[in-house]
């Protein structure tokens, strides 16, 4: 149907090591071959995608001279021109080089976190270059197998010292970019420091600059340690932290798995494009997954068209459970407030603390009360499955 093709105002995003996944896994070597990013680009404007995001290494190779690392990026941005093909988001690959084995912020060496500094300043200015606003960290090796190796207080002082940095350096360059963390409770490391949405945003309260840092929420990396997605988005929202979001599928407790978005779960994932649609978020849907390793080039762009497809069928459901009279008049009746307490319980004063203290509450009778929400489940069960 032609509201499930997307459209450039829908602001999908991929990067380019998502569809450009060859499928090599930790058993298994690669089983598609390398495809160009001016080929991703490309296919991914015809497909109706807004933009490419990327580590520095997705398209500069760590070890490319400055006039290969200038022919590259000129060829890219004559992709991204002629497809209409945008970068919104820009990140460093601190991560694969052995070089950041223990770490890249966080390394018991002084000599890698500033190498680390270096390798990042130097992937803002390509981002920047290529028109990025956002700057996302994936501290995937920012953490330890074994605690005697450091204490995690110095890990997190580090940390901070570096990102307060290349606040800095930001600043000093005019960049302007919205910093973003990006939390994952293990995998690579053992254990990750800053493992979840809200460690994240508390650490974030400790920088010099809070105002210019928020979260890139990822749902397989909050699904792996059994929690509610939905619920750690609403929390950035509520922060206003949500500078950024990666989409995909995953099934709790496994290792990172990056399925297609929709692929696990259709309920959670209901619920969480529904609070994007109804918060009014304005960023990218990034989806940050990759096709099954089963499949070749051809099953890649039908990965791409999977992710975005399922987002707008999942939007117009949407549509219709904010539309719904039952569904509606059910959430009408759980919220309804005829005794007007709801304004008395959301801030102290002396008079509505005066209420409160001599209210005549029926404890037996609230007790009793039946919610609807086994009747309000099934309907949007109903919903989904295409039967209401």
């Amino acid at each position: 149907m032609s509201q499930y093709q997307p459209k450039k105002s829908d602001l999908f995003t991929f990067g380019l090591w998502t569809v450009g996944n060859i499928g090599r896994d930790p058993f298994g070597t690669s089983v598609r071959d390398t495809i160009a990013p001016t080929r991703i680009v490309t296919k991914l404007g015809e497909l109706g995608a807004y933009g490419v995001n990327l580590h520095d290494n997705d398209l500069v190779p760590i070890d490319a001279t400055p006039a290969e690392r200038d022919r590259i990026v000129s060829d890219f941005k004559k992709a991204l021109a002629d497809s209409g093909v945008v970068v919104p988001m820009a990140t460093t690959n601190l991560f694969y080089d052995p070089a950041f084995k223990d770490g890249a912020f966080t390394s018991s060496d002084p000599k890698v976190r500033a190498y680390a500094l270096q390798k990042t300043m130097s992937a803002m200015d390509l981002g920047a270059e290529l028109g990025a606003k956002v700057y996302v960290f994936w501290g995937g090796r920012e953490g330890v197998e074994t605690d005697a190796s450091k204490d995690a207080r110095d890990g997190i002082k580090r940390y901070r010292e570096c990102l307060n940095y290349l606040e800095e350096y930001d600043t000093a360059k005019g960049y302007n970019y919205k910093f973003a963390l990006e939390p994952k409770p293990n995998e690579p490391r053992g254990d990750i420091y800053l493992p979840t949405v809200g460690s994240a945003i508390g650490f974030i309260s400790t920088l010099e600059k809070p105002e210019r840092f928020g979260v890139n929420p990822e749902y397989a990396h909050e699904t792996m340690s059994g929690l509610n997605f939905v619920h750690a988005v609403a929390q950035a929202l509520d922060a206003g932290k949500l500078f950024h979001i990666d989409l995909n599928g995953q099934k709790p407790g496994r290792y990172d798995q990056d399925y297609r978005f929709g692929a696990e779960d259709i309920k959670a994932n209901f619920f969480l494009v529904k609070l994007l649609e109804d918060s009014g978020y304005a960023g990218s849907r990034h989806f940050d997954a990759h096709a099954y390793r089963t499949e070749d080039e051809e099953g890649v762009w039908d990965f791409a068209r999977g992710c975005m497809r399922t987002y707008l069928v999942l939007k117009e459901k949407a549509r219709l459970f904010n539309a719904d009279p039952e569904i509606q008049a059910i959430l009408k009746e759980v919220h309804s407030d005829a005794d007007g307490y709801a304004e008395s319980a959301a801030k102290y004063t002396p008079t509505s603390q005066q209420r409160i203290a001599n209210a005549d509450f029926n404890r037996e009778q609230m007790g009793r009360r039946g919610y609807k929400y086994e009747r309000l489940d099934q309907l949007t069960i109903d919903l989904l499955l295409g039967t209401r």
